[in-house]
């Protein structure tokens, strides 16, 4: 019976933030947010997450080309490290690893923040003021979000590859020569391309689901407790999820 309620419960939350991010959608495109606070968001949620982004995306890339290397040096294919790390970086890794690193830090602070202004009858203020709450507390967050998610990505790829060159000289049995130049006849503009596309709809699902949330939240601060959780726990489904079907479409 409890699995049931989590699934009829999970089936209710699906509905609602779909219904959410129309909502949103037509908002963007009404113009009626504020420029500027738009870019505070872009500064808070974009630049402030390149440090953990840069971080991850490195040690990430190094893990995976020291399987990558140890393996094909192995069968005598050292002269493809370079593309096949290429494109995992790019296609998949870079990507999927922000996703998970943004919905961890960015889609927690939004329902964190939003639910906390739930609570205190913050938002409820804002609307005394006339203002709609979504225009001014959503709309800036899931734009900047959206729009900023591609470029952690290209950084988190850039680095990923780059730190995948560390690795692959550290042996000794490759040359950079040969590493570029796999990467160049492998990778084609629509696995680089693919990848920031990928960026862009999770950045979106990642702002949408905090800000319903963290909007919807309740029960004073156990209620923001567990608008915090279930943001990060339904954010990291559909960055898997929606991984998956994008791979499908994007990369054929």
């Amino acid at each position: 019976m409890k699995s049931r309620s989590y699934l009829f419960q999970a089936i209710y939350n699906f509905g609602h933030i779909s219904q959410f991010a129309l909502y949103i959608v037509k908002g963007i495109f009404k113009l009626r947010w504020r420029f500027r606070l738009l870019l505070e968001q872009m500064v808070s949620i974009g630049v402030n997450s390149i440090p953990i982004t840069a971080v991850t995306a490195v040690f990430v890339g190094m893990a995976f080309t020291i399987q990558v290397v140890r393996e094909f040096l192995r069968f005598g294919a050292g002269d493809m490290v370079g593309g096949i790390v290429g494109l995992a970086v790019w296609r998949e890794l870079g990507p999927l690893m922000t996703g998970t690193v943004i919905a961890g830090r960015i889609g927690a602070a939004i329902a964190a923040e939003l639910g906390t202004m739930k609570v205190t009858e913050q938002v409820e203020a804002i609307e005394t003021m006339s203002q709609d709450p979504i225009e001014y507390l959503a709309i800036p967050r899931v734009l900047s979000l959206t729009l900023m998610m591609p470029l952690l990505v290209g950084l988190a790829d850039i680095l990923g590859f780059f730190s995948g060159l560390i690795i692959a000289l550290s042996t000794g049995q490759l040359n950079p020569v040969a590493y570029f130049q796999s990467a160049q006849n492998m990778l084609m503009a629509s696995d680089i391309t693919g990848g920031l596309i990928k960026g862009l709809v999770f950045g979106f699902m990642i702002s949408v689901i905090g800000c319903y949330m963290g909007l919807s939240t309740s029960s004073g601060a156990k209620g923001v407790g567990s608008s915090t959780r279930n943001s990060v726990v339904y954010s990291l489904i559909a960055v898997f999820v929606m991984n998956y079907f994008l791979s499908l479409v994007l990369f054929k």
